[in-house]
């Protein structure tokens, strides 16, 4: 399995070479040369399994035993679920009216992100331990991914993690979770201004692609591919525990609401739609809602300033993640997905081609907006970055 840029101005590297990157070094993201089609039959097999089994299965298809062999891989997952409080470690919770509620909290840090930056750090170790090299992690953070990242790595002696915490702009069990913790290997910085402004340093530092080599970073935000791969397992399990049989000719379609910031989530759904998942995702934002002006209108920009909200998690402007989505919807139009994102950068406005906005709407439903979604949004698969 390879990896390629979105932006398509990069060589393709495989699993390790993704997972070790920020952004690719021509400012793209990297995703998967191409998509596995699942057959009913495969899809069959996987709704009977576990939640960490059905984690197994989906990286297997997407890390080659070349790089990690099937038992080591299966022997990571097991390690890194091994810490959650809750047997099945996700477990999906029926109301009424057809209404379910996948619970995806039951990690250290009671946030969902514990799901796949378990995973990602068991990678990460397992590959500088063979290498013997060090790696410096840099993560900007509205909340939950500084905690969850810092957990996910502290204490590790091949692993140094830097953390920008915006200062106010985080709540408080989240900000003691990263400040208080006392392992050497953990940096944490509060930082002026929002989340989506501490990000452009970040790039900027990723874009130095000699600096980057010279110091050893990486990053853990949603920037990177292993924490898309191990999200597309909520939907998957999703679909599993809510569909009772898969023997209906065509298989039922399950509506998966999406609470979203930085659209990390939603790309995993998308990705787990092209692969021949029956799922239909209905976005849900709060009021910083660039993702909801883009599929309704094609309106891909900036608001004059992000507006502060009891999710703050969800406080994001810039959801770049939305450039996988772009880049699935255009066929893997690497060019096309270039100059969207290019031009945003310049101006921080977009209006989709025709073309490209009308095909989100299979994909992506109209959103359900919230202005002020909980934490973790209880009820899918939430995604605040």
């Amino acid at each position: 399995m390879w990896y390629i840029s979105t932006r398509g101005m990069t060589p393709r590297v495989d699993f390790e070479g993704a997972l070790f990157s920020g952004y690719a070094p021509d400012g793209g993201l990297f995703m998967p040369e191409e998509l596995p089609q699942l057959c009913r039959e495969t899809l069959r097999q996987w709704s009977v399994l576990s939640y960490p089994s059905l984690v197994k299965e989906l990286c297997a298809l997407f890390i080659c035993p070349e790089l990690i062999p099937r038992d080591d891989l299966n022997d990571l997952i097991d390690r890194a679920f091994s810490r959650f409080r809750h047997r099945e470690v996700v477990h999906l919770s029926r109301l009424k009216n057809g209404l379910n509620v996948l619970e995806l909290w039951h990690g250290v840090t009671y946030a969902f992100k514990d799901l796949s930056l378990s995973c990602t750090a068991q990678f990460l170790q397992y590959f500088l331990e063979k290498r013997k090299k060090h790696v410096t992690v840099v993560v900007g953070t509205s909340g939950d991914t500084g905690s969850a990242a810092i957990e996910s790595v502290q204490g590790a002696k091949n692993v140094d993690i830097i953390v920008l915490l915006p200062k106010g702009h985080c709540t408080k069990i989240q900000e003691l979770q990263m400040t208080t913790v006392l392992k050497e290997n953990v940096h944490v910085f509060g930082v002026e201004g929002n989340s989506d402004e501490l990000d452009e340093p970040i790039k900027a530092v990723f874009a130095d692609v000699a600096f980057v080599r010279k110091h050893n970073l990486m990053s853990l935000n949603s920037i990177n591919w292993s924490r898309v791969l191990v999200q597309m397992a909520h939907h998957f399990f999703a679909y599993f525990r809510c569909v009772p049989s898969l023997d209906a000719h065509p298989l039922p379609p399950v509506e998966v609401v999406v609470p979203t910031g930085a659209a990390g989530n939603l790309a995993a759904g998308c990705i787990a739609q092209k692969m021949g998942l029956p799922i239909r995702l209905v976005v849900a934002v709060n009021r910083n809602d660039i993702i909801h002006r883009t599929v309704q209108r094609g309106d891909f920009s900036l608001s004059k300033a992000v507006k502060a909200t009891l999710a703050s998690a969800m406080d994001i402007q810039v959801p770049y993640n939305m450039e996988r989505i772009f880049w699935l919807l255009s066929g893997s139009d690497s060019q096309v997905t270039r100059a969207l994102m290019e031009q945003f950068e310049r101006t921080q406005s977009v209006s989709l081609p025709k073309d490209l906005h009308s095909k989100p709407s299979p994909v992506l439903s109209g959103p359900r907006l919230c202005s002020q979604v909980p934490r973790s949004c209880p009820g899918c698969p939430a995604d605040p970055r």
